[in-house]
């Protein structure tokens, strides 16, 4: 009987797989990468073709020599990385590094981990596709070119530990362009005018609201208009019911499910990504071992498979109706720079609903497999039906408006009804008829200011990346947690802030690297490294085409970049050693306090976090503290005299 290996990336997914083969199959992982480009050096030959220089990642050298001795023995190698770019390339590498025989090496890949899947993958192997590996390398080596570039300048000009990139640079340049934008606007006045009608045989009042276009812009105008509409006569010159459809949502992508998942969970992307993570490697369920969950979790595209179209109405039809199957689910045209290399977020078997296995998973699992199930049986079933009543009445020319909206069928709100929108009951509005006299009851006034564009919260900024063609799938929460940990922004509540260091570090890249910061040209860039992929362009050529210029650029912001001081945050903690107020310092571990007073004053202390809250026990401030392992946690700043302590966040 012949032996087959096959080699996949995460030791989680090798029990998953395990189950699906027969006992000639050995199933193992080679956690990750193996190969990679030196951390102590470029290690990139730019006179020569850009020629990388990989060597062993520090630690894999057991793996490896694991693997060569699998390898040796078996009749064929099944490279089964993750099916994606980085997925290619880690199988070129494992292929190279454990000198796999080209006759008997195979790539395979599956979008989902199930066993129809995995079978039907080794029933189809493929070569490797170098396209997809140079576009890899073209990417890896440009992040590399720039990285290694920029980032000992700014040590030099700013301080160290300081990075920049090119995805990272244009994302931080979004960020501050925001905040600029947010700095510059300037409020305008206005009021809302609302008027309370009375109609025959309807016994409560219908608002009505002024129309946007005619809204007093100062209260002087506001004063001259009330007394006018006080003694107009109130006529309805319109009215009108309409119907109208919601649509059904489409399956998830990376990024909307980043998007859903920190405006209805409260998960950062990062999160998002290692919880689905987990739940696409397989999860054990009681009674039936360990199965995977969802399909693969980096993708931009909104395709179904057909066989689990076929799955979902039948599951819609035998559990809500077939009225509530959707004939012909909406699809979604392929946004620019979309690779649609995959199928969309979704369960790898919709009859497993969320409630059959909730014992099975964590709360967040849960809650996250729940959302990913709910908005992928939405996208199969029927559009929302409703009817809008639209009414305008007319006082001494001046307009004002209202509407309703009734439910007529729920169709996939049924299941995935997650907007903030109250479901109306039976409105006044719809007992009006066209000849209804209308008279006035009372006016209500209030007075508003525009606003400025809210800042971005890590859902927002994950889709203006997607929007500006920033990065893809893979890269949106690696680039927002690296923007946060590099303290160049930080969160506040769900808002996103530009740190000084963040703004000094902005203005040296957008004054002497503009293409780098530009969103524009990582859009662009992203695009060739697509063509790349497609077998359409050379990646030597596209570095070739990007280095010459950039290297000028180097030179000239060596030369022209004087030392940048970053002011140090002022904090309200007096030193208890000379008085001084003290300054947030950033340190290896994050932030701390320190006296501006050094080196005559050493005096530093931890810098304390508050809740916001009281202790429930001695009414002291609640603090954030942290395990030895740096769990946070919450607990009393009295401690030891006051053992209060929470995981959760007190309210």
């Amino acid at each position: 009987m012949s032996k087959n290996l096959i080699i996949v990336e995460s030791p989680a997914k090798v029990k998953t797989i395990k189950k699906f083969l027969g006992s000639n199959y050995d199933v193992t992982a080679s956690g990750g990468h193996v190969r990679d480009l030196p951390k102590s050096e470029m290690g990139i030959d730019t006179a020569n073709g850009f020629e990388p220089k990989y060597i062993t990642i520090r630690g894999k050298g057991s793996t490896l020599s694991d693997l060569k001795k699998l390898a040796k023995s078996a009749d064929r190698i099944y490279l089964a990385t993750d099916p994606d770019r980085e997925g290619e390339a880690i199988s070129w590498h494992l292929k190279e590094s454990i000198g796999a025989d080209e006759k008997r090496t195979f790539r395979i890949s599956f979008n989902e981990i199930t066993k129809t899947a995995v079978q039907n993958a080794i029933k189809n192997p493929r070569e490797l596709d170098m396209n997809l590996v140079d576009a890899q390398q073209a990417r890896r080596v440009l992040d590399r070119l720039v990285g290694y570039s920029i980032s000992p300048l700014l040590w030099r000009k700013v301080k160290k530990g300081l990075s920049a990139g090119r995805v990272q640079s244009a994302t931080l340049a979004m960020i501050a362009d925001r905040e600029a934008e947010i700095a510059a606007f300037i409020p305008e006045e206005y009021w809302n005018i609302d008027a309370y009608l009375l109609a025959e045989g309807i016994k409560k009042p219908i608002c009505f609201h002024l129309a946007d276009k005619e809204r007093p812009r100062s209260e002087e105008e506001k004063n001259q208009l009330m007394p006018v509409l006080e003694k107009a006569t109130w006529k309805l010159t319109e009215l009108k019911t309409v119907p109208k459809n919601r649509k059904a949502p489409l399956p998830f992508t990376t990024s909307t499910l980043q998007q859903d998942a920190a405006r209805f969970l409260g998960l950062s992307p990062q999160k998002t990504m290692r919880i689905a993570q987990q739940l696409y490697e397989g999860v054990n369920i009681k009674g039936s071992g360990t199965i995977a969950l969802i399909t693969y979790l980096r993708t931009d595209s909104t395709r179904i498979a057909e066989e689990a179209q076929a799955a979902a109405k039948s599951y819609i039809t035998d559990a809500f109706g077939k009225e509530y199957a959707s004939l012909c689910p909406a699809k979604a045209k392929n946004a620019e720079g979309s690779q649609d290399a995959h199928e969309a977020i979704r369960p790898t078997d919709v009859t497993r609903a969320p409630e059959l296995i909730r014992d099975s998973l964590d709360r967040d699992q849960f809650r996250l497999y729940q959302l990913i199930w709910k908005r992928f049986v939405a996208s199969r079933m029927t559009d929302e039906r409703l009817e809008v009543t639209s009414a305008k009445a007319d006082a001494a020319g001046h307009t004002f408006t209202s509407s309703s909206t009734k439910v007529i069928f729920k169709g996939f709100r049924l299941v995935y009804d997650m907007s903030e929108e109250k479901e109306e009951k039976e409105s006044a509005l719809e007992k009006l008829s066209p000849d209804s006299k209308l008279t006035l009851d009372s006016l209500s006034t209030e007075q508003h200011f525009t606003q400025p564009p809210a800042h971005y919260t890590e859902a927002t900024l994950v889709r203006a990346m997607e929007e500006c063609g920033i990065g893809r799938p893979s890269t949106y929460a690696p680039t927002i947690a690296l923007l946060q940990s590099r303290h160049y922004i930080t969160k506040e509540k769900k808002s996103l802030f530009i740190t000084e260091l963040g703004e000094a570090v902005n203005g040296i890249m957008k004054e002497h690297f503009a293409d780098i910061a530009s969103t524009g040209f990582t859009a662009k860039m992203e695009t060739r490294l697509d063509s790349i992929a497609g077998g359409e362009a050379d990646w030597k050529e596209v570095l070739g085409d990007f280095y010459p210029s950039f290297e000028k650029e180097l030179k000239n912001a060596e030369d022209k970049i004087g030392k940048v001081k970053v002011a140090d945050e002022v904090s309200d903690v007096p030193c208890d050693k000379c008085g001084r107020m003290m300054v947030v310092k950033l340190g290896r571990y994050g932030k701390f306090l320190a006296c501006p007073g050094f080196p005559e004053c050493r005096n530093i202390k931890p810098l304390v976090e508050k809740a916001g809250v009281k202790c429930p026990k001695c009414s002291g401030e609640v603090i954030v503290r942290k395990t030895k392992k740096g769990r946070r946690y919450y607990g009393c700043e009295n401690y030891p005299d006051c053992d209060f302590m929470s995981w959760n966040n007190p309210k």
